[in-house]
């Protein structure tokens, strides 16, 4: 197990010149993590699908330069300049740079898009900040290529983590742990780990999200962490996630479609009750989410088919079902739900694999 220490970068060598290309997923978290302590700690574990389709898609080109005082950076997204994204990047940049001290010594060019819509409500800040750490990590086994495997997926993880805390779920797949729990050792709250002991009646489980508010985020995560300090029902909630997780592992190592459906509909719902009993309160669902919920409620009650949904901290529905119902599934989205969605919009997804290089 690596510990904080283990990731600050030494004995390497230099480059003039080096370029990467890499692409990291979105994930959808089943067990939520909502409430953070200082460094990007999580306050409780969860466990997350990584997606397929909705990725990042970042390519960085590293230039040795005189002076190493600052950072320098340059940053398209999607062909053009994006001045309002370099903020975040910046501070990115300083809270890595003590794991990765070399990054002064380069001018990085940043070239980034999605293979989603920007304004789709998808969060890109975790396939984002995921797919450039493994870019950054890429320079590290340039200039040190004795470091192991495992070393430069846990470090990415620890990176993104950085960025944005769902982002270490993003490095992997086909399922991430991230935070510590007590049944598992291997766990840890600084990157995201694989769990691998998952049954057939998971694979290529899909997820169809529904796309119905695409507009900004009525309150972003960080304000949405924190306040979760002090709130009223804060350390049921993370007991209720440390007892939903042993239980949801089980699930996925057994194929128990039918109990992976409770607690991942439990959560979804638990997480928005976090929201609305905090202080200020919110409301991020709209009336069509409840509309949506409702009705995979009634289709499921009626054809047996197990079909369940999950939410982000925003109005989107995820819709998750077995590959092997698909295609009644989708026939019931496009009947019955897409109407509920902004512009009829939603976006076809499954399981995946994780980071991949090009």
């Amino acid at each position: 197990m690596f510990s904080e220490k283990d990731f600050i970068a030494s004995n390497y060598s230099q480059v003039d010149t080096a370029n990467f290309h890499w692409s990291a997923p979105s994930n959808i978290a089943l067990v939520k993590y909502w409430g953070k302590k200082e460094n990007q700690i999580p306050a409780n574990p969860s466990i997350s699908f990584t997606l397929e389709n909705c990725k990042t898609i970042t390519k960085l080109s590293a230039t040795k330069k005189e002076g190493y005082e600052n950072f320098s950076f340059d940053l398209l997204f999607e062909g053009k300049p994006k001045e309002d994204f370099k903020p975040k990047i910046q501070k990115f940049l300083e809270r890595i740079v003590l794991y990765c001290p070399f990054l002064k010594e380069y001018h990085l060019s940043i070239d980034t898009e999605n293979t989603f819509p920007h304004s789709s409500g998808i969060a890109s800040s975790a396939s984002g900040m995921a797919a450039l750490a493994m870019n950054i990590m890429s320079l590290e086994k340039t200039i040190n290529p004795s470091i192991s495997d495992d070393y430069f997926y846990s470090k990415a993880s620890f990176l993104a983590r950085l960025g944005s805390g769902s982002a270490c779920r993003s490095i992997k797949g086909k399922v991430v742990v991230w935070g510590e729990n007590k049944e598992n050792s291997k766990n840890s709250n600084l990157f995201g780990v694989e769990f691998s002991n998952i049954h057939s009646n998971f694979k290529n489980y899909q997820d169809t999200i529904l796309l119905v508010d695409k507009g900004e985020k009525q309150v972003s995560s960080t304000v949405g962490h924190e306040l979760m300090h002090n709130h009223p029902f804060a350390e049921k909630r993370f007991e209720q996630a440390h007892e939903n997780l042993s239980k949801i592992k089980t699930i996925l190592k057994e194929g128990l479609i039918s109990e992976f459906i409770k607690i991942v509909e439990s959560e979804a719902l638990t997480l928005h009750a976090m929201m609305m009993t905090s202080m200020p309160y919110f409301i991020l669902m709209k009336p069509n989410t409840l509309e949506i919920i409702n009705r995979i409620w009634k289709y499921r009650t009626e054809t047996q088919t197990p079909v369940c949904f999950t939410l982000d901290a925003g109005a989107n529905v995820h819709v998750l079902y077995p590959e092997k119902d698909k295609e009644k599934v989708l026939d019931f989205i496009k009947n019955e739900l897409v109407g509920y969605c902004q512009n009829e919009q939603y976006i076809c997804d499954q399981i995946g694999d994780g980071a991949k290089s090009y």
